[in-house]
C-alpha cells in the first residue's frame, strides 16, 4: 500500500497556493489507485508543540547523562518520526514567510531530525531508512525570485530543508515552485500578475507529473 504523506503549513487556509498545489498532488495520487493513501498532517491547523529541551535534538545515547526530556514530547517525537519512515512518499508545503520556512515546519523538522535514527552520525550506512525516498517540495513565494534579480537568493526555506532531507536524511528532493504570488493583491503590472499565472498553472501541472511518476 503506497503511502503518501502531505504536510501543510501554510496559514492561509482560502487562498494559499502551496496548500492549492499540494492538494493536486495529493489528489493525484488517490486517482492512481485505491491501495494509495494520504496522510495528511496540518500543521497549521494543528502546530506541534516546540521542543523544550535541547535533548530531544539527540537519541538516548547521545544525550548527557543527567538529561530528563518531556516523556509526552518525546512520544510525539517517536510518533513522527514513524509516521515519516512508514511514508513511501514526501509532501511538504513550503510558503515562504520572512524569507523562510513557517516556524510550524522548523518545529517539524526538529523532531523529525535526530542523529542515528534518521541521519547518520557514527555508523551512515545503516542510519539513514529515509535514503533515496522521493520528497516533493511546494515551494510559493510573494515576490520575485527569478535569476538575476536582487532578491535571487533571498529564499533561506529550501536551502534548509534541502540540507536537511537530501543531504542528511538521504532522500531525493524535487522542488515545485511557483513565484509572484502576492501580485495581483498590490497591484503588480500586467505582465508579472501574467507571469504568476502561468507559474502557478505550470506548477499544478508539475504536480500531477511528480504525483504519477513517483506513485
Amino acid at each position: 500500500m503506497p503511502i503518501l504523506l502531505q504536510i501543510d503549513s501554510s496559514a492561509d487556509l482560502v487562498t494559499s497556493r502551496s496548500r492549492a498545489i499540494t492538494a493536486t498532488f495529493a489528489d493525484t495520487w488517490r486517482s492512481l489507485g485505491d491501495d494509495h493513501t494520504v496522510v495528511h498532517r496540518d500543521l497549521h491547523r494543528e502546530p506541534l508543540p516546540h521542543l523544550t529541551d535541547a535533548a530531544l535534538h539527540f537519541p538516548p545515547r547521545l544525550r548527557p547523562a543527567d538529561a530528563s526530556p518531556s516523556v509526552e514530547q518525546e512520544a510525539l517525537q517517536q510518533q513522527l518520526i514513524a509516521e515519516l519512515i512508514a511514508a513511501d512518499v514526501l509532501l511538504i508545503g513550503v510558503p515562504l514567510y520572512n524569507y523562510s520556512m513557517p516556524s510550524t515546519l522548523k518545529a517539524w523538522v526538529d523532531y523529525i531530525h535526530v542523529p542515528t535514527v534518521t541521519a547518520p552520525f557514527d555508523d551512515p550506512a545503516s542510519q539513514q531508512p529515509l535514503a533515496g525516498r522521493p520528497a516533493v517540495l511546494v515551494s510559493t513565494r510573494g515576490g520575485v525570485y527569478d535569476p538575476g534579480a536582487s532578491t535571487e537568493f533571498d529564499d533561506h526555506a529550501l536551502p534548509a530543508l534541502t540540507l536537511i532531507l537530501a543531504n542528511a536524511l538521504g532522500m531525493t528532493v524535487e522542488t515545485i515552485v511557483a513565484t509572484r504570488t502576492l501580485s495581483e493583491r498590490f497591484g503588480a503590472p500586467a505582465d508579472e500578475v501574467a507571469k504568476q499565472h502561468e507559474e502557478l498553472a505550470a506548477a499544478h501541472e508539475s504536480a500531477v507529473l511528480a504525483a504519477r511518476r513517483v506513485g
